[in-house]
């Protein structure tokens, strides 16, 4: 390489590392976002971290009908649903900031 080229290649290098540094440190702090899914007007609402792992289940006691504990379910499966949506959009807006302008295939 002629000229700068090699202290460009540095210069890239360093800007990778940083990135992955930075990369590393969102992943951390997304790990610890808690987003939170409702169902049926807030009479179901369940809790999921960053890690996409449910933590919490809240449901109303006016939901509890022991005649009908398919809309108590289906109630739950779309609080989850919601709770999970959310955090992959978070996941998707917090590390897309990284590939933003790259024009990559993914």
């Amino acid at each position: 390489m002629r000229g700068g080229g090699m202290g460009n290649m540095q210069k890239m290098m360093k800007q990778m590392q940083k990135m992955q540094k930075d990369m590393q440190k969102a992943q951390e702090e997304l790990a610890e976002k808690i987003v939170e899914g409702t169902a049926g007007g807030g009479m179901v609402t369940v809790k999921a971290n960053g890690q996409k792992e449910i933590i919490d289940v809240v449901i109303k006691e006016e939901v509890v009908d022991p005649e009908d504990i398919e809309m108590l379910q289906d109630l739950v499966l779309a609080a989850t649903n919601d709770a999970l949506k959310k955090i992959e959009d978070l996941t998707n807006e917090t590390m897309g900031q990284f590939t933003k302008g790259m024009n990559l295939p993914f």
